[in-house]
């Protein structure tokens, strides 16, 4: 999974939690050490950073639209088959990434269905 698409460890989802330690060893090994630790469950996020940041060339405006172009580009869909999945034009799929059209409640929870994710990062 890419980088930026990994679900953040703060995330309301996140029923773990986030174990930080200094350890002190050979440098050799610690790639044998992240290893380990993926394989019982634990997951590497130090190098992930907020998503304001990651996003931060966007206005407020444009991240609904810009959500869901990522998350039809994650999903490998083109906006034609995502617009026909939906039952909608093509265009209006393409408005609404451009944010010439606002992406309204009603629709966001019918994207969201379509591309499992949670409707609210179209509002």
């Amino acid at each position: 999974m890419r980088e930026r698409e990994r679900k953040h460890p703060t995330d309301s989802r996140f029923d773990g939690i986030i174990v930080s330690r200094i350890l002190r060893g050979p440098k050799e090994r610690e790639n044998d050490l992240i290893k380990m630790a993926r394989r019982i469950g634990f997951e590497d996020v130090s190098e992930l950073v907020p998503w304001k940041e990651a996003f931060s060339d966007y206005s407020d405006e444009q991240l609904p639209g810009a959500s869901l172009a990522g998350a039809r580009h994650k999903d490998g869909l083109t906006q034609k088959q995502l617009a026909d999945k939906l039952g909608i034009a093509q265009g209006y799929v393409s408005d609404m990434e451009c944010g010439k059209r606002s992406i309204g409640k009603t629709m966001a929870k019918r994207l969201s269905k379509v591309l499992n994710i949670n409707y609210k990062v179209f509002l």
